[in-house]
């Protein structure tokens, strides 16, 4: 089922690409040189680089929520953290370093004298740490974030002057807040205290864990960068403090707000040292798996230049996307390694292109018979990756933009490379294949024919005889079949085919579909804060110890109230007590002795005092006054709560804190986020809730339904690519029945492989649907448009075509990443398992699942349930109204097609044109179906081809055909219905038959076929009538038959042709005896004589040949103006046989010497098929004249 536009689609890139091709091999130190000084010029790009590592603006999303959110807060309350810094009124993290203490001496309890003397050495080793910065030296102290001019303390330390009456019991420690009867401090223990195990009266009995946080200003840029040098020295000082063992019982985790950017960078610098690795082991695989026994066929150092081609293409493209201003991130040296496995898989597409054009071609055409075929498998393999990241740069999170776009880049800069300078590198290397010189040393080697002749050593014969023997090209020791392909066609098939085993397959695929959908209930969504760092890193422990010791009391959010409201109305002040109380009433709020609420307290404080204070507070300004005097005053943390107006006359933004409870886990913080905003939408006050780390929290939100979004129209796109450059609906169908399976296997077993749905893999998700359709579109196109009636036999074609290629695909994908596994990092150990998997499930799904399912629900599938699958490979498909491609006799018979005007058959046979109407399509017998293999004959070349299914082809073809016609001759001529029973019917060229003579001479024919034991060649058939007329003679006259030579025995006075057909093929064999000696007497074996004799053949023949049109049926017998009356077809057909033979008598006698050195010398075409009433018998083993054609010209 074809569209005329997207036929157009495949016709054009087939000429393109062959044009490409042919300019390559003519000019192929220009596409070397260029690529090389583009790849140069470009990657002075690097000297532009601009390195993002700041985690909020990596990884979450945006145009978030909780950045809108924290918008609206900076507006109306920016934090001051020079004068009036509060750590739970923080809108960002800014520059700040955090311990968690635990014991280390056995004892679970920090509450002890020993264990406050050592925090009290390391708080002042914090403190008096020097810090350089632009000549400047300064501690904590000269940095510190204040309170009314006092540095933020840690006041729980206070603690050690009534340590001794706590070890003792006589004080008792109440939770939450207590004063300090010493230095009064209230201390806030849920802020400091982790893990704390009370008494039913909140009385604290053992403290596991205590954390300590130091803040340094950040309001401008320049004490940014102080604070970044603080984390520095802070990081320093206290790491080597830990690893020092300079505290006996305590032990220190870590952290500062540079903690995260340190971890991206060393992320990255991880995975450099496996660059050099990675690209040897890609080489070796390459290189070894693109050698071959033949030592001039074997390509070792193209696969070499496969992934040199790759490399080039990556640094280019990253190089000019630099010049473009875009920023680099550490995951983007992911790409490199996926853009070495694409470059590999289409050095094998390639490859095995050039491996399917015949090796007597000259270098110029194979090669754009190579592009042309490869044409279609690169392009859609670079489409579908290339469509694949173009999707994600349309995704909300920076991180995905950034690698996606550097990915499209590389992508189309490795199919650029890889059509030009690889393609250049192919040529060069097929001219030293056509001068036979050895794949390795460039010595000239000979063929391993010649060498068996010539009996070289054995160490000869195994490295260097290789190539075949211009003398004898289709001789089959220089063309071997590959192991492995057979191994998939025999073995691999057959197990396939069973019955068992199917049903094995489909039982698994079952349980891989259970299994996929329980991994979709077990998703956790968010990137975890730890999952950045490093497994070895400090920072791993402290956020262990935060999970363990601090998720009872998480986050200190705020609630802000915006609009123009009279905060002296009860109405609204009821209203702004009804959100308080909704919020304190759900399971992720503690109870209102956590929450701060600036106008809850006011009112509690009015209705106390009011007695004496005596105020008014019905209307709005005395409310005002109220506020400002009494509650708000600068020292009350309230005054950070309430925003006026510029005159101060109305209150246009205030807000209130309420306090996290047991949160767990990411999936109960994206429920947290999700209800208490919900809360804040519902109420009717412009109210909103936030939380710095809300901005992180929102990746939860959108990273399901974005994943999802991006799955379906990546999947629907693939679909379209596939319908373009395949276009068959049915296959289309199957390509996204193994994509939908593959992406839901992928996101099933990732999260049962301890990968969240977060950026990082969405990233992969997204890629991995490119992926998923390279094997699993191939394999299904060659079952459908395989030719073959019987499942069974479809399967062993499609296995054998694509077996081999799909396992090296997959496997130098999978190698390609391998140092991503190596690096001990979360996020490439993330692009590991998610490539891994679509790779394993998409090579299973194309070797296995795949031909089973197509066996059952496919085209013949009611052989496979009736069990009359008998996997018959000679039962093909016979509709000649198809544009098929040539069979390997279609070929044969192609000089005859093009020699002569169209004959009546739609499609390529009556255009004058090969396949597809592109002549230079029509020397192979099938197209790139797959990746591409570089196996010995992956490829099948052209004469190992024709060899190894001569016999099969030659038998059922003539089968085919022959009872094809004689159904329509016997339909025409026996069947009493018929109107044209008894009127004269046209034969094959136009001669009028009548209906009497058509069933006489079938009767022959039948007749004849069941005496012959061994079926003749179409173009013998010459010989056949003249033995059969001369033992008629003989028999009639009593004489002997002296010779049975054809050549030698003419008597053009008794012989009456039986058909035209002998006609021109004797006319043929006497016309090309001159042609013969002309060729030769010139030929020198070079290119250009070659060309010269194969352009004589169809000169010759062209004008004394007459042209006549091809019968279909014989209902189209009668269509046609009848030229000769039938009284006189046997004396016309005499006469002119005798005047030809007068005319060639003068120059030639026939004998018995020089009529056996014409029968050697020369061999005439093949006829075309025609009728059932000729002979088209073809004996088994007998080699056909191989014709190729390109360029519109036919060679033999």
């Amino acid at each position: 089922m074809r569209c005329g536009c997207i036929y157009w689609v495949d016709k054009m890139l087939n000429k393109s690409f062959y044009h490409l091709g042919v300019l390559i091999a003519k000019h192929p130190g220009y596409f070397i040189i260029i690529p090389v000084l583009l790849t140069m010029l470009c990657m002075t790009g690097y000297q532009q680089l601009k390195y993002q590592i700041d985690p909020e603006y990596l990884f979450s999303p945006i145009n978030g929520e909780g950045k809108a959110e924290r918008a609206v807060v900076e507006k109306f309350f920016k934090v001051n953290y020079t004068h009036r810094f509060n750590v739970g009124r923080i809108t960002r993290p800014g520059r700040f370093g955090r311990v968690i203490v635990i014991p280390k001496d056995g004892d679970d309890n920090m509450l002890r004298r020993e264990t406050f003397h050592e925090l009290r050495h390391l708080d002042e080793l914090i403190q008096n740490a020097t810090v350089e910065y632009e000549g400047e030296l300064f501690t904590y102290k000269d940095a510190c974030a204040r309170w009314e001019n006092e540095c933020f303390q840690n006041d729980i330390l206070n603690l050690d002057y009534i340590m001794d009456d706590i070890e003792s019991g006589e004080l008792n420690l109440t939770f939450p807040i207590m004063f300090n009867p010493v230095t009064w401090d209230a201390h806030a223990f849920p802020v400091f205290f982790g893990g704390t195990k009370l008494t039913e009266d909140n009385i604290i009995i053992s403290v596991p864990a205590i954390q300590l946080v130091y803040f340094v200003t950040a309001d401008t840029k320049r004490q940014d960068a102080k604070g970044a040098e603080w984390e520095e020295t802070f990081l320093k000082v206290v790491g080597k403090a830990e690893d020092s063992g300079l505290f006996k019982h305590i032990s220190v985790s870590y952290f500062a707000s540079r903690t995260l950017d340190h971890e991206l960078e060393k992320n990255t610098r991880t995975v450099v040292p496996y660059f050099s690795s990675t690209f040897a082991l890609m080489a070796l695989f390459s290189v070894i798996t693109c050698m071959m026994g033949d030592a001039v066929r074997s390509k070792p150092w193209l696969g070499l230049m496969g992934n040199i081609s790759a490399i080039m293409a990556t640094c280019a493209a990253f190089g000019l996307a630099m010049y473009c201003g875009i920023e680099f991130i550490g995951i983007n040296l992911a790409a490199p390694f996926l853009m070495i496995g694409i470059g590999i898989d289409d050095t094998f597409v390639m490859l095995a292109g050039w491996r399917r054009t015949p090796a007597k071609m000259p270098v110029a055409e194979r090669m754009g018979h190579m592009m042309s075929e490869a044409a279609v498998s690169i392009t859609i393999t670079s489409l579908t990756d290339l469509f694949s990241f173009w999707i994600g740069i349309i995704s909300p999170f920076r991180s995905v933009q950034i690698f996606c776009t550097y990915s499209v880049f590389a992508v189309v800069f490795t199919f650029i490379w890889h059509i030009t300078f690889f393609a250049a590198c192919m040529a060069i290397s097929g001219y030293r294949e056509r001068h036979n010189l050895h794949a390795i040393f460039g010595c000239k080697v000979q063929a391993m024919s010649v060498a068996i002749k010539e009996k070289r050593n054995f160490l000869y014969k195994a490295i260097m005889a290789g190539g075949i023997n211009r003398d004898d090209p289709d001789n089959p020791i220089d063309n071997k079949d590959h192991m492995f392909m057979a191994f998939f066609k025999d073995h691999l098939a057959a197990v396939i085919n069973n019955k068992w085993c199917k049903m094995l397959i489909i039982l698994i695929f079952a349980t891989y579909l259970a299994g996929a959908c329980y991994g979709l209930t077990q998703i956790k969504e968010g990137l975890e804060r730890r999952k950045l760092s490093k497994a070895d890193s400090y920072s791993v422990e402290f956020f262990d110890r935060e999970d363990e010791f601090y998720r009872e009391f998480p986050y200190r959010m705020q609630v802000i109230i915006t609009g123009d409201l009279n905060y002296s109305d009860p109405i609204v002040q009821d209203q702004i007590e009804e959100l308080t109380r909704t919020l304190e009433n759900t399971s992720y709020v503690t109870s209102s002795l956590y929450t701060e609420s600036w106008i809850r307290s006011f009112r509690s404080f009015v209705a106390r005092n009011n007695d004496y204070l005596n105020l008014t507070i019905d209307d709005e300004q005395s409310f005002i006054d109220a506020v400002k005097e009494h509650w708000l005053f600068p020292g009350n943390p309230f005054s950070l709560d309430v925003k006026f107006n510029e005159d101060e006359t109305r209150i246009i933004a205030s807000r209130f804190l309420i306090q996290a409870v047991n949160i767990t886990d990411t999936n109960h913080e994206k429920e947290m986020v999700r209800d208490l905003r919900q809360i804040c939408k519902d109420s009717p006050l412009n109210a909103s809730i936030f939380h710095p780390y809300f901005v992180f929290f929102d990746q939860f939100e959108l990273v399901r339904p974005t994943s999802l979004q991006s799955m379906i129209v990546g999947a629907i796109i693939m679909m379209i690519i596939s319908f373009i450059f395949i276009p068959n609906i049915l296959c289309s169908l199957w390509v996204a029945f193994s994509i939908i399976s593959i992406e839901l296997g992928v996101a099933g077993y990732m999260a049962l492989w301890d990968v969240n749905l977060d950026s990082i893999s969405m990233i992969n998700l997204i890629m991995c649907i490119g992926f998923s359709v390279d094997f699993t579109a191939h394999i299904c196109y060659t079952y459908m448009s395989s030719k073959k009636r019987s499942p069974k036999a479809r399967v062993r074609e499609a296995l054998h075509s694509l077996g081999l290629p799909i396992v090296q695909g997959s496997s130098s994908t999978i190698l390609g990443i391998i140092a991503l596994l190596l690096a001990q990092s979360y996020i490439f150990l993330v692009f590991f398992k998610m490539v891994f998997l679509v790779i394993f499930f998409g090579a299973m799904h194309g070797l296995f699942l795949l031909p089973v399912l197509l066996s059952l629900f496919g085209p013949g599938s009611w052989q496979t349930w009736s069990g009359t699958d008998i996997g018959d490979d000679n039962d093909e498909i016979t509709d000649v109204e198809s544009p098929m491609k040539l069979s390997s006799m279609d070929k044969l018979n192609s000089y005859y097609l093009q020699q002569h005007t169209p004959l009546g058959l739609p499609g390529p046979f009556g255009t004058g044109k090969s396949f597809l109407g592109a002549p230079y399509k029509a020397y192979g017998d099938e197209k790139d179906l797959g990746i591409g293999t570089s196996g010995e004959d992956s490829s099948e070349s052209s004469s190992s081809r024709s060899q190894r299914r001569q016999a099969l082809e030659d038998e059922h073809t003539r089968r085919r055909y022959e009872e094809g016609w004689r159904r329509s001759s016997y339909h025409n001529l026996y069947n009493s219905n018929s109107q044209s029973q008894f009127q004269p019917n046209t034969d094959l060229y136009g001669q009028q038959v009548t209906a009497q003579e058509w069933r006489a001479r079938l009767d022959v024919e039948q007749a004849e076929r069941k005496r012959s034991a061994v079926g003749l060649r179409a173009y013998d058939n010459f010989a056949a009538d003249f033995m059969h007329m001369q033992q008629r003679q003989a028999a009639a006259h009593n004489e002997d038959v002296v010779d049975a030579s054809p050549v030698a025995r003419i008597d053009t006075g008794r012989y009456t042709p039986t058909s035209s057909l002998d006609e021109r093929a004797r006319r043929k064999y006497r016309s090309s005896l001159t042609a013969t000696a002309a060729a030769h007497s010139a030929g020198s074996g070079d290119d250009s004589s070659y060309h010269q004799q194969m352009n004589a053949a169809p000169a010759t023949t062209t004008t004394s040949v007459k042209r006549y049109h091809r019968r279909r049926s014989s209902e189209d017998s009668t269509r046609h103006y009848q030229r000769w009356p039938p009284s006189n077809i046997e004396e016309r057909c005499a006469r002119r046989y005798a005047s030809a033979a007068r005319d060639d008598s003068a120059a030639y006698v026939p004998t018995h010497a020089n009529a056996a050195a014409a029968a050697s010398a020369y061999r005439p075409h093949p006829p075309v098929r025609s009728s059932s009433h000729h002979n088209l018998y073809y004996p088994n083993g007998a080699q056909h004249p191989p014709t190729y054609q390109y360029g519109g010209c036919y060679y033999k």
